[in-house]
């Protein structure tokens, strides 16, 4: 007989084996133990749940679960165990291994994403990790609807409040597991997202929503995942109490099990009942009466989660039931046939007795460790941020010590100290001992330690790290509040735990009424981090910058930490409807961009340019220092220019300011410039900008590629590198809108002063003769023809324009060359400027310099040529040479390579004056843009 069949005739026949297959019982330990032992071989149970109380590593589990199969074959068991986990991500994970398990975002976390095929990979990796260890049944997804967000322990395990959104990740999270080979189990019927909790342990959480309410939201996603074939369902031991509907537990009734799922949804998959060991239903019903009203009411596997005594009670009352005809045998190998239907879809002998274990983790771990990261990076949301408080390094100097106020909240359930609070926190929630049953990385306090740890490796400056606690704000907090430049307060289910949501509120209107010395009022900058659910401060604008990352796992806050020094933009979006209302402020508004008008918009620009130059960091001398509105004006007959403004009508005012060239001889359209008024950032001004250009850019003929950074005009090459928080900010911005800021290329510009008591370095003389070149200086357009050839050896955007302008000044630009001695071949040149050329007026640079500069511009080395340093250094010190003899006392190198001969030219005399990124990519980058 093929392994992957089956032979049911002794389970139909054997009463004994037919029970066993309709229950899920959980066990104490990590190792095989003799109750769990006696369940398997005695009572041939079917399923085993297994929680993070049992599992310590990838190979330990994968080792408890072949035991488990083991011990199932050899009692002669026809069909494998079924073995089921809770690995939800976020902070519910029963399985934990640092080296082999991946943690990735919660289910709400990965909404903010907004990429479903993003959550369906996630699924997908987290199924085929614990596949690995032999678990063939997922206990998920997680499919209810939230709407009572205040007081709501599910929190950001459900994707939220939305319906539509919920199915569509649901269904995503589904097929990811069923992809991975695992059966999935939806959860917990009717939807625990509403729930009222009246308090006692024994007060059984109430759902208080009609039928028809339900069924217009709640059901929306269990009914989807029904259709799109969900494998089994689990049903919740709520109360349910509406008009028509008196329910106690909802598993337990006939009028949820048989007519609500059964009849009215459709399901005809596998049924599994909440854990009977619940305190409110042990203690009301009874373990023995609970299994009959469970199958009776259309259950077909009983869960029962710990106690091998109540498990025992358990077996004992089915059988009772059977013997006094409350069950019948019929009812009975139906509820067999679809547990049996199951397990043939994920298990088969061989699978169950030859899991890959370590071996295939260790294959999957480098791509799941890229998808961890990338998930992460994509959750994390900032709210609001009113004041421009993000990155850091906005705010901050170095000197600056920075506060991270953190709760002393439970810890997540890996942890030792979990496991003592995990009692408490199951007689609490009405899917009891699921707190238990779900693990983490670290305890809560541990976490926020390592995050003050990862803040403060980040900067130079100090971290101040302390917690908070339902005592307030103490003498310790308000002096350390007075000390600190800025402050990140964390909170953890504020709604639930309102001690944090009074601290947040004392310690920001404390830091809404600090003066300065002088008197005068300045707001302390306050950051506030949620790290569980993001309703916390959601809608309270008086929380000027709000951030969430819908866990505290060590995974989520390291990459709130890259939001928080601008190493990654925030991209995460709070999903459902609450969104809704957000996006009224956080949308990016569409602005009206204008064309620019030259009489119009000169004199606003030069304002804009010196708000700019004001705005720099300090310490740092901006592009724009010397650049007027006519710097941006290329006037040249090979150059179309168009550029573009967004302006206040009224007050005749500019926003922002975008330049855009598009150079006939390469078919390469540029963005030269792009900048906002630094009042109104954040705003989607650029973005605005940005989209207009790009279109217009789209619609030249001839268009191939686009470059972001001109060499004509020269005012910024590319994405300015200069400061590292601000490099890292561009960097992403420009990313972000589409530039593959990856494969940019570094170039520089670089200055030399005092010519006048400069001389060549020792030896380069000397050494230049051994260049194998002869050098001259050349001027005018008679000589056009050699020296446009020889710069075809480099496709690069303006080189063609700048060296046509050179050769069309002759009294004020000239052209270095270096030709080969045996053929007269140019293998090199350069272009001379000084400050009377037209040129220099596409430079504003040299303004910076002096008075008397002149300017070395765009070398081109052809590729046949011999020692490539040697020759550019040849080039350029013949260039100082002829600069200093007309007495110009500085000189600029307004266009080099970034990997160019940098301890050569310092030798020379140059330092860095600018350095930058330029970007290119194919036209087609942005034929699919949205629509404006």
């Amino acid at each position: 007989m093929d392994s992957h069949d089956v032979k049911l005739e002794p389970v139909w026949d054997d009463t004994n084996k037919l029970l066993g297959q309709l229950f899920m019982m959980g066990f104490e330990g990590t190792t095989v133990t003799p109750q769990i032992r006696e369940l398997i071989q005695e009572h041939h149970l079917g399923s085993i749940l297994l929680t993070a109380k049992n599992l310590k590593s990838a190979e330990q589990t994968t080792q408890l679960v072949l035991e488990l199969q083991q011990c199932a074959y050899d009692a002669g068991h026809t069909v494998p165990l079924a073995i089921g986990l809770d690995q939800e991500n976020g902070g519910v994970n029963s399985l934990f291994d640092e080296i082999y398990i991946r943690q990735y975002p919660s289910a709400m976390g990965l909404a903010a994403t907004g990429s479903r095929d993003l959550a369906y990979e996630v699924a997908k990796a987290t199924a085929e990790e614990i596949s690995a260890c032999g678990i063939n049944l997922m206990m998920g997804p997680v499919l209810d609807v939230l709407t009572n967000v205040r007081n709501q322990p599910l929190g950001v395990r459900t994707t939220g409040d939305d319906p539509q959104e919920v199915s569509s990740y649901g269904v995503a999270f589904m097929k990811g597991y069923k992809d991975a080979g695992l059966a999935t189990m939806g959860k917990h019927f009717p939807s625990y997202g509403s729930l009222e909790f009246l308090g006692s342990a024994l007060d059984v959480p109430t759902i208080t929503e009609s039928l028809e309410s339900l069924s217009l939201s709640a059901l929306v996603p269990f009914r989807n995942a029904i259709k799109q074939g969900l494998d089994a369902m689990m049903v919740g031991g709520c109360a349910m109490s509406s008009a028509g509907l008196n329910v106690m537990h909802a598993c337990l009734s006939e009028q949820v099990v048989n007519d609500l799922l059964r009849n009215d949804l459709h399901f005809d998959g596998v049924v599994i009942s909440d854990c009977l060991e619940m305190e409110a239903l042990s203690h009301n019903i009874g373990v023995g009466g609970g299994t009959v009203m469970a199958i009776n009411a259309g259950c077909d596997i009983v869960l029962l989660c710990r106690s091998f005594a109540h498990q025992l009670e358990a077996l004992g009352g089915f059988k009772l039931g059977l013997e006094n005809a409350m069950i019948s045998k019929k009812r009975l190998r139906t509820s067999l046939k679809r547990v049996l239907d199951m397990k043939t879809k994920c298990t088969t002998w061989e699978k169950a007795l030859n899991p890959p274990g370590i071996n295939l983790l260790s294959k999957l771990q480098p791509s799941h460790t890229t998808l961890s990261t990338k998930a992460y990076n994509s959750s994390i949301t900032v709210v609001r941020d009113k004041n421009r408080l993000l990155p850091l390094t906005n705010i901050m100097e170095p000197e600056d010590e920075l506060l991270l106020l953190t709760p002393l909240v439970k810890p997540l359930a890996a942890s030792a100290a979990s496991r003592a609070l995990s009692e408490q926190a199951s007689t609490d929630s009405p899917e009891p001992a699921v707190w238990e049953r779900s693990a983490s990385v670290m305890s809560g306090e541990r976490v926020f330690r390592e995050l003050g740890r990862s803040l403060a490796r980040q900067r130079s400056g100090r971290v101040l790290h302390t917690s908070y606690t339902a005592n307030g704000v103490r003498p310790q907090h308000e002096n350390l509040i007075n000390r600190a430049s800025a402050i990140i307060i964390v909170t953890a289910d504020a709604n639930r735990n309102l001690y944090q949501n009074g601290f947040t509120k004392h310690v920001n209107m404390i830091c809404n009424m600090q003066y300065t010395s002088g008197g005068e009022k300045r707001e302390k900058p306050v950051i506030v981090v949620s790290v569980s659910s993001p309703y916390d401060f959601a809608m309270d604008q008086n929380i000027g910058t709000y951030v969430c990352t819908y866990d505290f796992t060590e995974t989520a806050l390291n990459s709130l930490v890259k939001v928080l020094y601008g190493e990654i933009t925030p991209a995460g979006a709070l999903p459902g409807t609450i969104s809704q209302s957000q996006k009224l402020s956080q949308s990016k508004q569409h602005w009206l961009v204008e064309a620019f008008n030259e009489e119009r918009d000169s004199n606003a620009l030069d304002v804009l340019i010196r708000s700019a130059v004001e705005d720099s960091t300090p310490g740092h001398r901006s592009e724009l220092s010397s650049a007027t509105s006519h710097s941006f004006l290329v006037r040249h007959p090979e150059v179309l220019e168009a550029h573009f403004v967004v302006r206040n009508s009224s007050t005749q005012a500019l926003y922002g300011f975008c330049s855009t060239y598009f150079f006939k001889a390469t078919g390469t359209g540029v963005i030269g410039a792009v900048f906002v008024d630094p009042n109104r950032r954040k705003l989607s001004i650029g973005h605005s900008l940005h989209n207009r250009a790009i279109r217009t850019l789209l619609q030249r003929e001839g268009i191939k590629r686009f470059q972001l950074g001109s060499r004509l005009p020269s005012i910024f090459l590319g994405i300015p590198t200069g400061h590292g928080g601000e490099r890292k900010r561009l960097r992403s911005w420009f990313a972000n809108l589409g530039w593959n800021t990856a494969l940019s290329r570094s170039v520089c510009s670089m200055v030399a002063r005092n010519l006048s008591s400069w001389t060549p370095p020792q030896g380069m003389a000397k050494s230049l003769q051994s260049a194998g070149a002869d050098f001259d200086l050349v001027y005018g357009w008679e000589y056009a023809g050699p020296v446009l050839d020889h710069i075809k050896t480099n496709n690069r955007q303006g080189l063609a324009e700048v060296y046509k302008m050179a050769l069309a000044d002759p009294a004020a630009c000239g052209i270095i060359r270096a030709k080969r001695p045996a053929d007269g071949a140019l293998i090199g040149t350069v272009v001379l400027y000084n400050m009377q050329s037209r040129l220099a007026d596409s430079v504003p640079a040299m303004k910076d310099i002096g008075e008397f500069a002149g300017g070395i511009s765009s070398p081109v080395i052809s590729p046949s040529a011999g020692d490539y340093s040697t020759l550019l250094q040849g080039l350029i010190l013949l260039g100082m040479r002829q600069i200093k003899q007309q007495g110009c006392n500085a000189c600029l190198l307004d266009y080099m390579d970034g990997d160019g001969d940098f301890d050569g030219l310092t030798a020379m005399g140059f330092t860095l004056l600018h350095s930058y990124e330029e970007c290119s990519c194919d036209a087609a980058t942005w034929t699919m843009l949205p629509p404006s």
